[in-house]
C-alpha cells in the first residue's frame, strides 16, 4: 500500500482503519463468533476499508482461529491487522511469549499499543518511565526484525500529553526510532474535546516537522477516539483537519462504555463534506447496507436515527417539509440519500398534510389526485386512528393496508371470525412453566376453518393457530416469521386498564415490514398486528418487485 501524505492545501487520502472486530466487540452485551467475525470482515473488505483489525491473537482461541481462516481464504483488498501490547516490564521482546501468537497470525501489519501517560506507566504497569520507553522501542524493533510493518497506537495520548507533554513525546520518539510507520493518537478515555484535539495534533505536527527537518518523511499520523463525551466523530474530524491521515473507528460506533468513533458517520463526512478520498463512490453506496448488515450479525437493533444510514435519516414528517422536499429535496436534505445507499421516506402521522398522503401513495406506486375525495377521507381517517393511539410512522405496512382499503384496492385473503386464548401456569419441577393454547376461526376462500395451536405465550399461540389455519391456502406463510415485537402503554395513569399499542415486525427472510395494533386488551392489539403482518406478507409475495416498505 502506498501512503499519501496530508496536504494542508487540499483534501488528502484518508486511510480508514476498522476495529469493530476487536474494540467494537468490547461493547457490553455484544459477542461475536468466529463466523460472525469472518462475515463482518468480508463485508468490510467489500466496502473498501483498507485496514481491518481482527483481534489479539493469543488472547483467546477464537482470534487465533480467525486469523488462521483468513490465511486460508484471504480478503480481496484489505489488510487484516493483528493487535497487541508492548512486551512486559523486565523482559526482552524476543523472549516474550505473548508476541509469538502475534507473529504466527501471519499478518503483514501489526498494531501495537503502548503507554503515553506517565500515570499509567507508574500506577498501571508499575514500572519506571525509562523502562516504558524501552518496552516500546524493543517491541517494535523486534517485530520489525521479523519483517512486520507497525502501526503504533499511543494509548491515552491526549491525557498523557496534557499531564506531561515532554514524556508523551518521548514515547512517540521511541516508536519512531524503532521503525513505526504510523503514529495513532488515542483518546482512550474519550474525555477530550475537539478544540483540544485540534491543538494537540497541531503541536505534534510541529514537533514532527522539527524532528525530520533534514531527514526522510516522518511517520503518518492517525486518530483513535472514544465517545464518552459524545464527541468522538467531531474529535476525529478535528484531527483530520490538522493533518491526521488515518481514522480508526467502528461500524455503528460500537465499543466499550459509550463506544468508538462511528465510521458510518465519519466516512460520508470525510468524503462528501470535506472532499477526502476514503473509498470509491460505488462502495460509499454500500454504507447503509453495511451498517444494517453488521447490526444484524451482532444481533443489535439498528439505530433508526443514526446520521446518514438510519431509517429516519432522510424521513420527512411535517406537511410543510414534505411539500418543500417534493419540489426540491435540497430544502430539507443535506446530501442526496442515494450517495450512502439510503432513500427518502415520507412519514405518515397526525402531523401529516395532503402532501404526505400523496407522496406516500406514490412510494407504493399509487397516484392520488389531491382533488380525489378518497385523499381527504384517508387523511381524516389517519388522524382519527392516531388519536386513538395508532402509530403509522413506525408501521408503514399497516398504513399501506389502510390506504388500500380507502381506495378499494385491498386484497381479500381471509375473514377472521373469532379467537380464544387460554393461559396456564403449571409446575415444572422446582419452577413454573407458562403455557398458552389458542383457537381461531377464519373463513378462507369460502371455507370455514377452525384450528388450535400451543405456544409459550398467548401471542405465540395465536400466531401459530392462524398460520396453521391458512397454510394450506397460502404456502408462502411458512417463510414468514416474527422479527421483533414491541409493546407500549399509552396511558400509564390507567394502570392495567391502559390502552396498549403493539408494533410487530415480520420478515420473509429477505424483507421486513411492520404492522400495528391498538387495544385496551394486549392480546387483541397483538392479534391485530399479527393478522395485518400476515396479510401484508401475502401482498409482498404477490408483488415481490414492489417491496416498498421492506428493509433487508
Amino acid at each position: 500500500m502506498t501512503q499519501t501524505a496530508s496536504n494542508k492545501n487540499g483534501p488528502a487520502q484518508v486511510w480508514l482503519y476498522d476495529t469493530t472486530l476487536r474494540d467494537g466487540a468490547q461493547r457490553e452485551g455484544l459477542a461475536l463468533s468466529i463466523e460472525d467475525k469472518l462475515r463482518i470482515a468480508r463485508q468490510l473488505d467489500r466496502l473498501g476499508i483498507p485496514f481491518i483489525e481482527g483481534g489479539w491473537p493469543g488472547a483467546n482461541p477464537k482470534d487465533v482461529q480467525f486469523f488462521w481462516q483468513l490465511r486460508e481464504e484471504p480478503l480481496t483488498q484489505a489488510e487484516v491487522v493483528a493487535f497487541c501490547s508492548t512486551r512486559r516490564p523486565g523482559r526482552k521482546a524476543a523472549e516474550e511469549p505473548m508476541l509469538q501468537p502475534i507473529l504466527a497470525a501471519g499478518t503483514r501489519w501489526i498494531t501495537l499499543f503502548g503507554k503515553s501517560w506517565d500515570l499509567h506507566v507508574i500506577e498501571g504497569l508499575q514500572t519506571t518511565l525509562p523502562e516504558n520507553l524501552a518496552m516500546i522501542h524493543d517491541t517494535i524493533a523486534f517485530l520489525r526484525s521479523q519483517e512486520r510493518r507497525i502501526i503504533y497506537d499511543a494509548e491515552h495520548w491526549f491525557d498523557g500529553y496534557k499531564h506531561n507533554p515532554d514524556y508523551a513525546l518521548q514515547t512517540l520518539q521511541a516508536a519512531i526510532a524503532a521503525g513505526a510507520e504510523w503514529l495513532v493518537l488515542c483518546d482512550t478515555n474519550g474525555g477530550t474535546l475537539p478544540n483540544e484535539v485540534a491543538e494537540i495534533v497541531r503541536a505534534v505536527q510541529v514537533w514532527l516537522a522539527e524532528q525530520f527537518v533534514s531527514r526522510e518523511m516522518p511517520p503518518k499520523l492517525g486518530i483513535h477516539t472514544h465517545n464518552d463525551s459524545g464527541t468522538a466523530v467531531a474529535n476525529a474530524l478535528a484531527a483530520v483537519k490538522e493533518g491526521a491521515v488515518m481514522v480508526q473507528g467502528t461500524v455503528n460506533g460500537y465499543g466499550e462504555r459509550c463506544g468508538n468513533a462511528n465510521l458510518c458517520t465519519l466516512i460520508p463526512n470525510l468524503q462528501i463534506k470535506l472532499g477526502h478520498t476514503c473509498i470509491q463512490p460505488e462502495q460509499l453506496k454500500m454504507l447503509r447496507e453495511t451498517s444494517r448488515f453488521v447490526s444484524e450479525v451482532v444481533n443489535l437493533a439498528p439505530d433508526d436515527h443514526a446520521p446518514f444510514v438510519g431509517l429516519s435519516a432522510f424521513a420527512h414528517k411535517g406537511g410543510i417539509h414534505v411539500s418543500a422536499v417534493e419540489r426540491n429535496p435540497l430544502t430539507y436534505e443535506h446530501i442526496e440519500p442515494a450517495q450512502v445507499g439510503n432513500c427518502r421516506r415520507i412519514v405518515i402521522s397526525d402531523q401529516s398534510g395532503l402532501s404526505n398522503i400523496l407522496a406516500k401513495a406514490r412510494s407504493f406506486g399509487i397516484e392520488l389526485d389531491k382533488k380525489n375525495p378518497a385523499s381527504r377521507q384517508l387523511l381524516e381517517r389517519l388522524k382519527e386512528l392516531e388519536h386513538e393511539g395508532y402509530q403509522f410512522e413506525a408501521a408503514e405496512a399497516s398504513f399501506e393496508l389502510l390506504m388500500r382499503s380507502a381506495l378499494g384496492q385491498r386484497p381479500h385473503f381471509f375473514d377472521l371470525q373469532g379467537f380464544q386464548v387460554n393461559c396456564d401456569r403449571m409446575p415444572d419441577g422446582d419452577r413454573w412453566r407458562s403455557h398458552s393454547l389458542a383457537t381461531v376461526k377464519v373463513q378462507v376462500k369460502g371455507q370455514e376453518i377452525l384450528e388450535a395451536a400451543e405456544g409459550n405465550g398467548p401471542v405465540s399461540a395465536l400466531d401459530a393457530a392462524l398460520r396453521k389455519a391458512l397454510l394450506n391456502f397460502y404456502p408462502a406463510i411458512a417463510q414468514f416469521h416474527l422479527a421483533d415485537y414491541k409493546v407500549r402503554i399509552l396511558d400509564s395513569k390507567a394502570g392495567t386498564s391502559a390502552k396498549t399499542r403493539v408494533l410487530l415486525e415480520s420478515s420473509n427472510g429477505s424483507q421486513r415490514w411492520t404492522t400495528v395494533g391498538v387495544s385496551a386488551n394486549i392480546i387483541e392489539a397483538s392479534y391485530q398486528a399479527v393478522v395485518e403482518g400476515l396479510e401484508y406478507g401475502l401482498i409482498l409475495q404477490e408483488q415481490p418487485i414492489k417491496a416498498v416498505l421492506a428493509s433487508s
